[in-house]
């Protein structure tokens, strides 16, 4: 049996009285490196320009986490509210369904996360700028609309776009911007790989569930094109990613440390290897588990690509 399915299987079987386990796993911890990665990056470019305080990068890593953390929160309400957990849907989440969570629980629980998030963002922009707060609220409610309101992103096939850019390209201009008062060109382009990384999470999550989607009355972009048309784009949306780090290197925006990124690419393969030819969701979450892998370990060898190019200034 797979290590994946397995988990899935115990997940299931949580219990309430399982304490920290159920409530680890509400948190869909696969989903957090999406949080942690893009803050060590924009505070890694901002380390290379000779500018780093610590209080405010703490800050913003756990504002960050707090806020994916609160999206994930908001995803398993909504989904219980409209019916698209049941106790036998695939995955790590469905606390309420399978593990008696209360739903306004996980709600409350949401908008907690929001609220300590509210009060580091005010600590960030005593020390850096006003403008921080507008921005923050409109990642917050970008987190909220994902699965709530009226017409949720995630039954669009805007999803990856949105999460990409919010949890990509504008974490890492924050963190950046938060420790050096200013935006560069370098920093905008050492978002994109990201950007399409954290996206890849998104679709091939979409993959997977794209029979249910589909009864469910979702339109996510893995239903438009078909699911072997998004296998297609996700793995041509990690051939851009690596794509994009060697424009960088030659062009010097990023040193050839930045190749570690490489050392993820069977990583990535097997994740594009493993959604071919399955159709059942269970047989496709080592798939989704390795896409989210490749963010991680991506971002990492990223992240310790800009630490030696610091060290080597």
């Amino acid at each position: 049996m797979h290590p994946e399915s397995q988990t899935t299987r115990n997940v299931s079987s949580l219990k309430p009285n399982d304490g920290w386990r159920v409530w680890w796993m509400l948190l869909r911890p696969h989903t957090l490196t999406a949080a942690f990665v893009p803050v060590m990056i924009g505070t890694l470019l901002a380390l290379l320009e000779n500018s780093l305080h610590i209080g405010l990068f703490l800050a913003m890593l756990l504002a960050s986490i707090l806020i994916q953390s609160a999206t994930n929160m908001f995803n398993e309400y909504f989904d219980y509210k409209r019916g698209l957990d049941t106790k036998e849907s695939v995955g790590i989440g469905g606390a309420i369904v399978r593990n008696g969570i209360k739903p306004k629980t996980v709600l409350y629980l949401g908008f907690s996360f929001f609220g300590i998030s509210i009060i580091l963002g005010v600590y960030i922009c005593l020390l850096s700028s006003w403008w921080i707060a507008v921005v923050g609220l409109i990642c917050m409610a970008a987190g909220y609309f994902y699965t709530g309101g009226p017409i949720p992103i995630a039954y669009t096939p805007f999803g990856e776009l949105m999460s990409g850019f919010f949890m990509g390209v504008i974490i890492i201009l924050i963190s950046f911007f938060i420790q050096t008062g200013t935006i560069t060109f370098t920093t905008v382009l050492h978002s994109i790989p990201i950007a399409i990384t954290i996206a890849a999470i998104l679709l091939a999550n979409n993959i997977r569930d794209l029979d249910g989607d589909k009864k469910n009355g979702r339109k996510t972009l893995a239903i438009l094109i078909g699911r072997q048309k998004a296998i297609i784009l996700l793995a041509g949306m990690f051939i851009t990613a690596y794509l994009f780090i060697l424009f960088m290197i030659l062009f010097g925006y990023t040193t050839w440390w930045s190749f570690l990124v490489l050392l993820s690419i069977p990583k990535a393969t097997f994740a594009v290897k493993q959604f071919i030819g399955k159709t059942k969701p269970i047989e496709m979450m080592p798939a989704m588990k390795a896409t989210a892998e490749t963010n991680t370990l991506f971002g990492f060898l990223l992240s310790i690509g800009l630490f030696i190019q610091f060290i080597t200034l």
